[in-house]
């Protein structure tokens, strides 16, 4: 504790000390401004302004990316500042003290005019020029429209990259801490690339500043120099103008140091490599050097040419290109040599079988013919992947809980084109699709016949035919439907995730759940989980409403109505068909729009009578019914719902509560996409639509209303 304490002391004293320094160096740069420096100071800050500058070009050459100098605007916008403090120091020096001669404004002025420019104004006023075209026109008008690009692209790219944290996120390949840092991430690579847009303006600005500073200390110099100190023109203008231009150049070299620097860090791509091994690594290639070193030998061998100087070149080239291809012959050998590897460990270890070999504790998961490889391959641009990740989210909101994460993985016991769809470890779905073809279904009105592969669509059953890809529009000009093969995959895992939730529900998703809850409402979840209900009853109690697709986003509203249920001795079954009138509603919406009318299906009353006596006779409450009946039954309530689909309606059967469960049961084995209600579940705010009656006759004629 005491270590931890120190250790938390250091840091921040640390932290104090580096934040006092800064705010320290930033009010010295603000006064250095304003009051008069002695010489030997301002030889210090050059130098150090040119150790800053160095520093800096050195970092940004060796960040692998640029996150990595995520501090570089600010640290641009300091240096940029130090220096336009230095020049407005230095000018105050040559304009006050520029008569006394080429030391009067210090040495490092002093040795950029007398030993860089050789004393000669002229050519030290062209070489000044020349380095500002470089920095101004050349390098920061470039690396200014790169950060602007950049940051313009990367805050367009911000809710794509958000949106694939979320896929990610949601098909379990992220833990909520990874993909919190990412978030992070994307939002720190926005903020930077937005920062470094503004910070090249400072760049561009400050070579304007120095060209600006040059005039303004040639012309003033030149103007006191004659008219207060009383000199010769030609002695001021050497004079000033070889202190103008050394101050220039002091400041103008660091100003393209960091130009440079600027430059590289917007144009730096991320990778695993600094800049140095990066551009080594794809310049090393030996198809490109040996031809260099031909054209140079062809070049060395023209008459009037510097021939030793290129036949040289052209020697390094060649030798160049000769370690490269060894380099590259090398590795292409040690893959082979690790396959012989793995192959002679395989020999030598044929009965160790690993338990990942014969288990999978995947709730969820698909298995793929190596011919559906593909659909899911990322460097091929697989969508399944995708695909499966939306129906999560969907799915998942649909029905109130996380559904668990997909396992994909080839099976090579299973056809070319063959999928199977597992919950847990059994086998619910399985059909043939073909990834280079694609599924029409033909609509109501559809009298043509194409060509192709008839089959059934594995998710509603109907007659269907895979065509070639390039008779889509020939498909869709005769009115059938044409589906992508990933989408007749996923839509039948849809299905599969609807019917088994609750198989895929247990006990560590509810109590997720009441984690989630406990935030909003603590008191609520204390009070009845365990207290009133055990985990595992309210997991039961959860899957039996999942059973018919009832949400259970409203665990709040579930915990109140069990909380009001306590002491009344109920079976799991008995609470949740008591808990359906308060939650149904949730389950209608979904089904048709508020603003809309509910299609209902009703039995008529003798009908319904009579099989409520059907189940008051019955000693646990089932309902028996007679072969014929029950087949009656069930193919006119198939019959009036297919038809009300076809319709674009998805309609619901509606009972007397008595009878609702039964029936429910009855239905659910033999029509899959029917929902069953006592007309006490309907809520009172809802209009309904009466399309169908369902009555007991032999022939049955049913009395459809608009």
């Amino acid at each position: 504790m005491i270590m931890t304490l120190k250790k938390f002391g250091m840091t921040g004293l640390s932290s104090t000390i580096s934040a006092l320094i800064l705010s320290t160096g930033i009010l010295a740069l603000v006064a250095m401004m304003v009051l008069p420096l002695p010489t030997f100071l301002l030889d210090t800050f050059f130098v150090s302004n040119i150790l800053l500058s160095i520093l800096v070009l050195m970092v940004a050459l060796h960040t692998f990316k640029p996150l990595d100098f995520s501090s570089f605007p600010s640290l641009l916008l300091i240096a940029t500042v130090l220096r336009l403090g230095l020049n407005v120091a230095s000018t105050r020096i040559i304009l006050g003290k520029g008569q006394e001669g080429s030391e009067a404004a210090g040495q490092v002025i002093s040795a950029f005019g007398q030993f860089i420019i050789a004393g000669n104004y002229v050519v030290g006023i062209f070489v000044f020029v020349i380095l500002v075209i470089i920095n101004l026109v050349v390098i920061t008008k470039g690396a200014g429209r790169v950060a602007e690009v950049s940051a313009r692209f990367t805050l367009d790219a911000m809710p794509g990259k958000q949106m694939a944290i979320d896929a990610d996120l949601n098909a379990g390949v992220l833990t909520n801490e990874e993909a919190k840092e990412r978030r992070e991430e994307v939002s720190r690579e926005a903020d930077f690339y937005g920062a470094m847009d503004g910070a090249s303006k400072f760049v561009k600005g400050d070579a304007i500043a120095g060209i600006l500073i040059l005039a303004i200390n040639i012309i003033g110099g030149l103007i006191i120099g004659v008219s207060q100190h009383n000199l010769d023109f030609g002695q001021a203008a050497e004079t000033y103008i070889l202190l103008s231009v050394g101050d220039g150049l002091v400041a103008q070299i660091p100003s393209l140091m960091l130009a440079i620097a600027t430059a590289i860090i917007v144009t730096r791509v991320s990778s695993t490599q600094n800049m140095a091994s990066h551009i080594g690594t794809q310049i090393s290639l030996s198809r490109a050097w040996i031809p260099v070193s031909a054209v140079l030998l062809l070049m060395g061998l023209v008459p009037g040419m510097p021939n030793a100087l290129f036949l040289v070149a052209a020697a390094v080239a060649g030798v160049a290109g000769f370690i490269m291809r060894r380099k590259e012959l090398t590795a292409e050998n040690k893959p082979d040599e690790m396959g012989e590897n793995a192959e002679d460990e395989l020999e030598r270890k044929p009965d160790q079988i690993d338990l990942t070999d014969v288990t999978d504790n995947s709730p969820l998961s698909v298995q793929l013919g190596y011919g559906l490889i593909e659909m899911v391959d990322e460097d091929t641009g697989g969508p399944l992947v995708n695909r499966i990740t939306s129906i999560r989210k969907q799915v998942s909101k649909s029905l109130g809980f996380v559904m668990p994460a997909v396992r994909v993985r080839d099976d090579m016991s299973l056809g070319a084109n063959e999928y199977r769809v597992r919950v847990g470890q059994t086998i619910v779905g399985e059909d043939v699709i073909y990834p280079n073809c694609k599924m029409a279904i033909p609509g109501d009105e559809t009298n043509i016949k194409i060509s192709g592969i008839e089959v059934k669509d594995p998710s509603f059953n109907m007659d269907a035919i895979w065509i070639e890809r390039h008779k889509e529009s020939e498909a869709e000009n005769n009115g059938y439907v044409v589906i992508e093969p990933e989408s007749v995959l996923a839509t039948h895992l849809s299905q599969i995730m609807y019917k088994f939730a609750s198989e895929l529900v247990g006990q560590d998703d509810v109590q997720k759940l009441l984690d989630n809850l406990s935030q909003t409402s603590p008191s609520l979840v204390e009070s009845v989980v365990p207290k009133l209900v055990p985990l595992h009853t309210l997991t039961g109690i959860l899957c039996e409403l999942l059973k018919e697709r009832v949400p259970i986003s409203d665990l709040r509203k579930i915990l109140e109505a069990l909380a009001n249920m306590s002491g009344q001795n109920l079976g799991v079954v008995e609470i949740a068909e008591s808990l359906r009138p308060s939650l149904a509603g949730l389950l209608i919406q979904q089904i048709a729009p508020l603003n809309q009318a509910l299609p209902v299906i009703t039995l008529s009353s003798e009908l319904e009578h009579m099989l409520i006596s059907i189940a008051n006779q019955s000693t646990d409450g089932s309902l028996l019914l007679d072969a014929n009946l029950a087949q009656r039954l069930i193919k006119s309530i198939s019959q009036t719902s297919e038809k009300s689909l076809a319709d674009g309606k998805q309609a619901v059967l509606i009972v007397a509560p008595q009878i609702r469960r039964q029936l429910s049961v009855l239905l659910r084995n033999h029509i899959d996409d029917l929902f069953v209600f006592g007309f006490t579940e309907l809520p009172d705010n809802r209009k309904i639509n009466v399309i169908a009656t369902i009555s007991n006759d032999e022939d049955p004629k049913l009395e459809i209303k608009d």
